[in-house]
């Protein structure tokens, strides 16, 4: 971890970036066309940094609109979402159903029925002050999806983890979504359907200031 870290301050020293999307890869190391993984005994690591602006624009003000897609969101059985790969075909599939059907991002549903996530993107509603969450059985376990739930809790928002259907999205008062380059932003519509008043909620906006601090007093400097 030590070693990584350095690796990561480095590559944004030399490209000059203090504020940055990173993406450390590490492949499974040089070895031949097949499938057989024990043919890479080393992996090569990769690490990726590029400077990154507000990913929705205008929308953190306006909100999201949010359209569920008939791409079902793998099975845990088959691909476990917790894996963190760039094997990004299934969410690549429900963006662009999602961009035909003029949306900003995907909800995506499980093999049972149940809301996942987005296509890049953990999804949160809030109904009567309490917020609410699909368990990471069927979603990736994301970084700034963690930090949102210990912001909820430190200001006192109850939040519990849950399977919900689409009709807990539609009949929310509060809609967001939490990821690395869109870190919290609301989604007003789904569906066609307006959620709560058709702006971004209270507790969401809550969220995201406080997501902001946090982001700026955390972290390693880079000087």
């Amino acid at each position: 971890k030590e070693e990584m870290t350095k690796a990561i301050i480095e590559t944004l020293k030399r490209n000059g970036l203090k504020d940055a999307y990173i993406r450390p890869i590490v492949s499974r190391g040089d070895g031949d066309l097949g499938l057989d993984p024990r043919k890479c005994p080393v992996p090569n690591v990769f690490i990726i940094t590029q400077e990154w602006g507000a990913m929705y624009g205008d929308l953190y003000e306006k909100g999201l609109t949010g359209v569920t897609v008939g791409i079902r969101r793998n099975a845990p059985e088959a691909l476990p979402p917790n894996i963190k790969s760039l094997n990004y075909l299934n969410n690549i599939l429900a963006k662009i159903e999602a961009n035909v059907k003029g949306g900003d991002e995907a909800i995506m549903i499980d093999v049972h029925g149940n809301v996942s996530e987005g296509s890049g993107d953990n999804i949160f509603v809030v109904k009567n002050g309490k917020i609410l969450t699909p368990p990471t059985l069927n979603n990736l376990r994301g970084i700034t999806r963690a930090a949102a739930i210990e912001l909820a809790i430190k200001y006192g928002i109850p939040v519990s983890e849950t399977n919900m259907g689409l009709f807990d999205i539609y009949t929310a008062d509060e809609v967001f979504v939490t990821g690395t380059a869109a870190e919290i932003a609301p989604m007003t519509k789904v569906d066609g359907r307006i959620i709560g008043d058709g702006k971004p909620g209270q507790i969401t906006r809550k969220l995201m200031a406080g997501f902001k601090k946090l982001t700026k007093k955390e972290g390693t400097p880079i000087v």
